[in-house]
This record gives C-alpha cells, sequence and structure tokens, in this order.
C-alpha cells in the first residue's frame, strides 16, 4: 500500500505547521510567537530562539528532531542582524548543521526572522 502524506498541528492560516512524505518531515516557515500566540518583542536573538523553539516543536509533532534536519532556509528582515541569527542558530545546530539557505526578505508581518526546515526521519518499520 502506497505511504500517504499526513499532516501535523493546526494553524489559524492554510497550513500544516509539519507534513510527513515518508521519511521526510517538512516544517512551514516559523516564526516568533509563543505557543499562547503572542510575538516576541526584542531583537533578533530572542526572535531567532523562539523561531527554532517553533520549529523543533512542529518536529516533535511529526516524530522528528533537530539533529534530523538536512535542510532549513532562513528570512531575516534585515541582513545587519545576520550574525546575531547566526550565533543563536549555531545553539540549535551544534554539530553537522544542515544545509541552509538566508535571505533577506520584507516578512508577511512585523517581525525579524522565519525559518522553515526539511528533516529526514526514517520510520520505523515493523
Amino acid at each position: 500500500m502506497p505511504e500517504r502524506k499526513q499532516t501535523f498541528g493546526n494553524s489559524h492560516v492554510p497550513l500544516s505547521p509539519a507534513v510527513r512524505a515518508g521519511d521526510m518531515v517538512y516544517v512551514s516557515g516559523q516564526v516568533p510567537v509563543r505557543p499562547d500566540g503572542t510575538y516576541v518583542e526584542g531583537g533578533i536573538e530572542a526572535q531567532t530562539r523562539q523561531v527554532l523553539e517553533n520549529v523543533k516543536a512542529a518536529l516533535a509533532l511529526a516524530g522528528a528532531t533537530m539533529d534530523q534536519v538536512v535542510k532549513t532556509t532562513v528570512w531575516i528582515e534585515d541582513a545587519r542582524d545576520f550574525s546575531g541569527m547566526n550565533k543563536v542558530y549555531a545553539t540549535y545546530f551544534p554539530s553537522e548543521p544542515p544545509a541552509r539557505t538566508t535571505v533577506e526578505s520584507r516578512l508577511m508581518v512585523d517581525i525579524k526572522v522565519e525559518i522553515e526546515a526539511i528533516a529526514f526521519s526514517p520510520v520505523a518499520k515493523g
């Protein structure tokens, strides 16, 4: 029987926080919003930390972990924030970091960073 995609989590917009397709897990772009729905104020480091905690939580919904991430895409609102974002990002991927693309971009809401991730997380056979 062919595998089908599975969606995980809910959002107030038409997207799934995480989607599993076989051994791959795709995490939608995460923004610096706390579990209670409020946005993190402050600088790039605080916002990046919350974004990566949200990536970690979305991965967990699909049974994956940060060490299984193979690719991320990072959008930052101001390229001058790159070093601050990178400093926090490095703490979440201390060894064997994933491939990454980072671009400066105007974001959909008044935030400084958004990150999406792709993880390779083999489904247990049995």
